[in-house]
């Protein structure tokens, strides 16, 4: 199948011409004509998948062809927001958008990003001027619906990508809210790599007789990422990603660990042995993040270490290896930190460290994929046999365990609980480009926005 069989407009097909894709992949195959349709629609797909486009192409097609779309006369006229996508991470807002503008280039469509973390006042001059699709994170767009300065009332289309990462960062409140404020008559399309009883349920509450399209197993691993684990005890972790580095020759390699204070220390071990790393998560500046997170695209950076929800954004077509320094509390992260790699057809490959205090841990990963992961021994870095498990830090308050929600630290996350706003990479002021932050609390103070 060719995208020219999937009905796009001429003004589309250019695009994607451009783009030097030829063949749809297995969600856009299923997604495109399902929205092009106009009914709802409830779609399963690991990242990676090429959902984005998924959503993208066929919501531009609807809004670019119809009658309020065959009359813009110009990319700049006033218009009001027609379709709203929201996403849980401001990087992942950021290459949303980016893909809206890349797919919608030869329309007369325009759009807009609004996350926190940056001023909020050139988002306002982007939204008074007029935005045809805007992509957000909840959190800031909340702030722009309680300060009045969005109007959300013709929303034709409304997108929740990754909205399984949106639950599990507690945005469902903010969603609920967000929800009431759209007209009742529109299209829904809700996007989940996994299937939960949460999701079940928000989508039972959403969306009306939708159809549903699932492209890869519930909760599977791609069959052409090779996985593997190296037993090592836990202060022998750092030695050994070092080792695997410069003995590989790896060139460009993302790490997960688990906390942003051990993502900070590993760049720093990792600079002193010669090795170009930097850290993206909640604590570090806008800038920071977009600097880091572009030389390790472009090829400047040889390590990228991340936290999980600092790295939901990152999306690489042909990253060739991911490392799990720590492994998650939560099973399913396992699963979308390693779908960062054999992406687009490319093979990948996904090597977890793993140390005596995290076998309960690898037992609750293996069990979700229904598979045992082969262990390989690097010589010089053996596991002393007699390594006694330690608790685990799951955050700065001290150690915790895994309830059975799976949430750190103990207490189970509440349903509303804060949620950060996420990434991307802001424009000049007036480009209606915004910042997005890390979760913040139910009960934080407003003075700093939501999504700060």
């Amino acid at each position: 199948m060719s995208f020219s069989s999937l009905g796009l407009s001429d003004a589309l097909m250019r695009a994607v011409a451009d783009t030097g894709y030829t063949t749809p992949t297995p969600i856009q195959q299923q997604a495109i004509p399902a929205v092009l349709n106009g009914g709802d629609l409830l779609a399963g797909a690991q990242t990676g998948t090429g959902k984005t486009a998924g959503f993208t192409l066929p919501l531009l097609h609807r809004l670019s062809t119809d009658a309020v779309g065959a009359k813009l006369t110009s990319n700049t006229s006033p218009r009001a927001i027609r379709a709203l996508i929201l996403t849980p991470t401001r990087e992942l807002a950021a290459q949303v958008e980016e893909s809206v503008r890349t797919y919608g280039k030869y329309t007369r469509l325009n759009s807009a990003v609004i996350f926190g973390g940056v001023g909020i006042n050139p988002q306002i001059k982007q939204l008074k001027h007029g935005v045809d699709i805007l992509v957000a994170t909840p959190g800031r767009l909340l702030d722009h619906m309680d300060q009045g300065t969005v109007d959300l009332s013709k929303i034709e289309i409304l997108v929740l990508d990754e909205a399984d990462r949106m639950l599990d960062m507690g945005f469902i409140r903010d969603i609920r809210k967000v929800l009431a404020g759209l007209p009742p008559k529109r299209q829904n399309l809700l996007f989940s790599a996994t299937f939960s009883d949460e999701i079940k349920a928000l989508a039972d509450g959403l969306l009306n007789k939708p159809a549903t399209i699932e492209v890869a197993r519930r909760n599977s691993t791609s069959e052409i990422i090779a996985q593997k684990i190296h037993p090592v005890d836990r202060d022998k972790k750092h030695p050994m990603l070092a080792h695997l580095i410069k003995s590989n020759n790896w060139s460009q390699v993302l790490v997960f660990t688990r906390t942003k204070h051990g993502a900070n220390k590993l760049v720093e071990q990792l600079d002193k042995d010669g090795i170009k790393a930097m850290a993206i998560h909640g604590n570090k500046s806008q800038s920071a993040r977009t600097k880091a997170l572009s030389e390790f695209k472009d090829n400047k950076l040889q390590v990228l270490v991340a936290t999980d929800i600092a790295a939901r954004g990152i999306d690489i077509d042909q990253l060739p290896h991911v490392v799990n320094y720590d492994l998650p509390n939560v099973p399913e992260d396992y699963v979308h930190r390693i779908g960062r790699t054999g992406r687009a057809g490319a093979t990948g490959e996904a090597v977890s460290l793993v140390c005596v205090d995290e076998h309960e841990m690898l037992k609750d990963i293996e069990k979700l994929i229904k598979q045992t992961l082969p262990r390989d021994v690097i010589p010089g870095f053996e596991p002393d046999p007699t390594a006694r498990p330690q608790p685990i830090q799951l955050r700065s308050g001290g150690p915790g365990h895994r309830n059975g929600a799976g949430r750190p630290g103990g207490a189970p996350r509440k349903p509303g609980n804060g949620g950060g706003n996420g990434g991307g990479k802001p424009r000049p002021a007036g480009g209606g480009n915004g910042g997005g932050g890390a979760p913040r609390a139910a009960a934080q103070h407003r003075s700093g926005g939501r999504g700060r």
